[in-house]
């Protein structure tokens, strides 16, 4: 019995031990889970938060808009318009990838090809499927409920006016960033600064909460340029016209502002259209009348008279022999033997010996300097991407030949755009206007690189260009004196020059005796019967200034020459 009762007590015993160590067990876990929850909820707390966030909060970017491009008047030439792109999260678009070739048929896309994309990118929470859709498609899109698949608001540049304006304007990026032309010239205050924010994110990388901004996104500058879209159409309508015409090559043509160097209108052929991007291939968007060189022909001839002129040695009456005459092994000589005539008629009837006696008689320092003040070898400064200096070789390197060829348009190139500052200059009385694509409020400061006498001489010679007996009678505006030159050139190719391929060219400015407009069209390779300068290139002058000083209300300046027009009487 006593026995019994001893393992009784030592069962309670061991009963009791093990309820203490059971509770003293208990008792620890309790005490660590409390320490942890406090090291959890006081100590780590800012850490754990900062993980969580890490996993659902996210910065998203706010897109800024970008600026507009205007003509000066304000007409819309370059515009924004909102888009949404169509992506998807890989690895939940995976999930459903009986799916996929239903979404691949709403994209219009390969099944296999979205199929593989997304598998292949499962470590990847964003993708592009499809960028910038209309958006009431993509809404279609959307509503299709396919696992994975979401929208992002986004913007597309948009061109109202095509290819009138492609050449100038140049085009944008996916990502609106300016790749050519005005777009990428002016690229930097037309993007604006991209905002953000702070966002939470369900598991499926969808934001279900906007937490804050963290900066406001700041829009795009508006581009108000110096293009006037009336005159850009004219100029486009009657380049396009010509080219077809003389069945051409290319062409370019451009109209500055004599007053301000602010360029009216700029256009080339053939054009391209911004708004498809399959066509953008350097061929078709290069801006051929900033970009491309060409020698000019006698169109160059003025300037060189520009520097007899100023050199003193000759006058506006001055007398020149045009008897055919050798430099070196070369004969220069005229298409008709011209006789003896003045420095005018050099002009008027484009004597290459004439001009190449002038040339040949002058300091070729002087003759440099001033083709240099007048811009050649140089850049316009007009801030347009890409655009040649032309080629004008130092006078130290001249040789007689050299300088004589020169005087009619070889052996130097310049571009349209630098042939067009070259007048501008002449018309502006010897000021060289900078020239600009932005509108001008104030004209900026100008040099002088001719005197006001020799410029006012020179467009009184230039007149007599477009008068009877002269090479460029087609240039001729009604009621309008028109001081301006012709040129054709042949064009050079591998080891000399081509006898059947032409440049065309016609520049001048108008009204002559207060010139507003300054214009240069140039047509590449006309391959019709005709293909002097007078011929193809100032008809197309002739067009588009009588339509541009219309619409900018200049008064003629010649009106004794317009023929009078008798008004019938209509009354009953």
């Amino acid at each position: 019995m006593m026995r019994r009762d001893a393992v009784v007590e030592f069962d309670a015993r061991q009963f009791r031990l093990r309820a203490r160590l059971l509770v003293g067990m208990l008792a620890l876990l309790a005490l660590a889970l409390l320490v942890r929850s406090l090291q959890l909820q006081v100590l780590d707390q800012q850490f754990l938060a900062e993980q969580g966030d890490m996993r659902y909060a996210r910065v998203a970017k706010i897109q800024a808009h970008r600026g507009a491009i205007l003509d000066r008047f304000g007409e819309p030439l370059a515009v924004s318009s909102p888009v949404d792109t169509v992506w998807v999260n890989p690895p939940e678009l995976a999930q459903a990838t009986d799916e996929i070739p239903r979404l691949a048929r709403a994209l219009k896309r390969d099944p296999q090809w979205l199929a593989q994309r997304v598998t292949s990118n499962l470590d990847r929470e964003f993708l592009y499927v499809a960028r910038h859709m209309d958006p009431a498609e993509a809404a279609r899109i959307k509503a299709l409920g396919v696992p994975g698949v979401y929208l992002l608001r986004e913007y597309r540049r948009y061109y109202p006016n095509g290819e009138v304006t492609g050449h100038l304007l140049g085009f944008t990026n996916l990502d609106e960033a300016g790749q050519e032309g005005l777009e990428l010239a002016y690229d930097q205050s037309l993007a604006g600064l991209d905002g953000s924010k702070r966002v939470i994110q369900d598991g499926h990388g969808r934001i279900v909460q906007n937490v804050e901004s963290i900066r406001a996104p700041r829009p795009g500058e508006d581009l108000y340029t110096s293009l006037d879209l009336r005159i850009q159409y004219l100029a486009y309508r009657e380049l396009k016209a010509a080219i077809r015409t003389y069945r051409a090559r290319a062409g370019s043509a451009i109209v500055i502002d004599v007053d301000t160097g602010e360029v009216l209108a700029m256009v080339n052929q053939p054009s391209f259209n911004p708004n498809d991007r399959a066509q953008y291939e350097v061929g078709r968007y290069r801006n051929r009348a900033a970009t491309d060189i060409f020698e000019p022909g006698s169109s160059i001839k003025p300037f060189v008279v520009a520097a007899a002129l100023s050199s003193g040695r000759y006058r506006t009456d001055s007398m020149i022999d045009t008897t055919p005459f050798k430099v070196g092994i070369k004969t220069i000589q005229d298409k008709h033997d011209l006789g003896i005539i003045d420095i005018g008629q050099v002009l008027s009837r484009s004597s290459n010996v004439g001009i190449a006696k002038i040339a040949l008689s002058l300091e070729p320092g002087h003759l440099s300097h001033t083709l240099r003040a007048l811009g050649f070898g140089e850049v316009t400064a007009s801030g347009f991407p890409g655009e040649s200096a032309g080629l004008l070789s130092s006078a130290e390197h001249w040789r007689p030949i050299g300088i004589a060829t020169m005087s009619y348009g070889y052996g130097l190139s310049v571009t349209p755009l630098q042939l067009a500052q070259a007048y501008t200059t002449v018309g502006a009385l010897g000021l060289q206007r900078p020239i600009t694509f932005r509108r001008v409020q104030v004209p900026a400061h100008a040099p002088r690189a001719l005197s006001e006498k020799v410029s006012r001489d020179l467009l009184g010679l230039l007149q007599h260009t477009v008068q009877q007996g002269g090479t460029g009678t087609k240039a001729a505006v009604p009621g309008y004196r028109v001081a301006g030159k012709t040129g054709t050139a042949w064009k050079a190719t591998a080891g000399g020059y081509s006898t059947d391929k032409y440049l065309a060219v016609f520049a001048g400015v108008v009204p002559a005796t207060r010139p507003r407009l300054a214009a240069v069209v140039m047509i590449d390779e006309p391959g019709g019967a005709l293909y002097y300068g007078g011929d193809v290139a100032a008809p197309v002058f002739s067009a588009v200034m009588a339509g541009a000083l219309r619409l900018m209300s200049v008064a003629p300046d010649d009106l004794a020459r317009v023929a009078p027009v008798t008004l019938a009487d209509t009354t009953p």
